[in-house]
């Protein structure tokens, strides 16, 4: 009797900074089956929310034994539509799986004897668009794996990124409304067989769409909004924005966070932006960290005390607005007093009685 192929599929995903994988070993069923996430609206994919897997099997003379196959969970083992058996000579099979569909990954994906990249690929300019992308091979044959399966792990291809902020200062007050990720190369080809990327010369901001104000206080907000997670990018060395030799950005392009926002004084006078502005404006900050895959950074801006450099990519400067791209927002000396007291003088006085 022909058996179907059977996956094991653990999904090593990353859930911290620290890289710490979360494991989760999957029903031995008769089919071929997957355990991994769909992620939609820039949504983590973890071994809880993996519902359809995709794979490509070449076979031992390198042609494609099928290709680009959807594999959906069902309770506990991922089955195709249509079931694939080992061929019957004992010869080796090697897998390719990946999540989400290459529809939802939007760039170019080839898998044959020659290729096998994801070419073009781009993360969604919004960040609650983006995808967790995450894959991996193995390899497999029927005196083998055809009663126990075959082990599948899955990893995060993409750098997860969060900003939160906060302000432990009484002396402002600062109201934040939304936030970007600036100039990060944002396009690239994915190899399945090295599982690296090659990046192009491309850069963009990546945008959280304005969410209700936040004001801040001791304790880290997260500012990705209310419409979706956390930012899935490109993995890379980020080179930073240089406000002193750069203001404009316009040089170098280099990588910073910024936030949308407004600040006044602990009384309600305004700070930034000017009042001829609007309410609100941006502040940036320069980043210059090395996004590997799989990693998930964090980063908290704490205003406690500064507030960052003027938007270097704001719009020309029509007076009375007097901040320029590339200006400390605050100064870059607080202000302060000297104090001389007048000693007393002593004028006596007689009174009669």
């Amino acid at each position: 009797m022909k058996k179907q192929f059977l996956f094991v599929a653990v999904a090593a995903l990353v859930m911290a900074s620290c890289s710490e994988d979360e494991q989760m070993a999957v029903n031995h069923g008769a089919a071929i089956d997957f355990r991994g996430a769909m992620a939609t609206r820039a949504t983590e994919t973890t071994t809880a929310n993996l519902n359809d897997i995709f794979v490509t099997a070449l076979d031992a003379a390198g042609a494609n034994f099928f290709t680009d196959v959807q594999f959906t969970n069902g309770t506990g083992t991922f089955n195709s539509a249509t079931s694939y058996y080992w061929p019957s000579d004992d010869s080796q099979l090697d897998f390719f799986a990946y999540a989400p569909s290459s529809t939802d990954l939007a760039g170019t994906l080839t898998i044959n004897n020659t290729t096998k990249e994801l070419a073009g690929f781009s993360p969604a300019t919004t960040i609650s668009d983006q995808k967790d992308f995450v894959s991996c091979q193995a390899n497999g044959k029927k005196s083998t794996n055809e009663a126990a399966g075959v082990s599948l792990t899955f990893k995060h291809q993409l750098s997860q990124i969060e900003i939160m902020a906060k302000n432990a200062s009484s002396a402002y007050v600062y109201k934040v409304v939304a936030a970007r990720i600036g100039q990060p190369k944002s396009k690239g080809t994915f190899d399945f067989g090295s599982e690296g990327w090659t990046l192009d010369g491309d850069k963009i901001n990546y945008t959280v769409v304005d969410f209700p104000e936040i004001t801040l206080d001791g304790t880290p907000k997260s500012l990705m909004g209310t419409t979706g997670g956390n930012a899935m990018l490109l993995p890379q060395q980020l080179t930073a924005w240089d406000p002193t030799t750069d203001k404009d950005n316009k040089t170098h392009n280099g990588a910073y966070l910024a936030v949308k926002l407004q600040i006044t004084t602990a009384a309600g006078a305004r700070v930034y932006p000017h009042t001829s502005v609007g309410q609100y404006d941006w502040a940036a900050v320069p980043i210059s960290t090395n996004w590997t895959a799989g990693n998930k950074y964090v980063y908290t801006l704490d205003f406690t005390n500064g507030a960052g450099r003027v938007d270097p990519e704001k719009p020309t400067v029509t007076p009375p607005d007097k901040f320029n791209p590339g200006d400390n927002i605050l100064g870059t000396t607080p202000i302060k007093f000297t104090v001389t007291v007048t000693p007393w003088t002593d004028r006596p006085e007689n009174v009669p009685m």
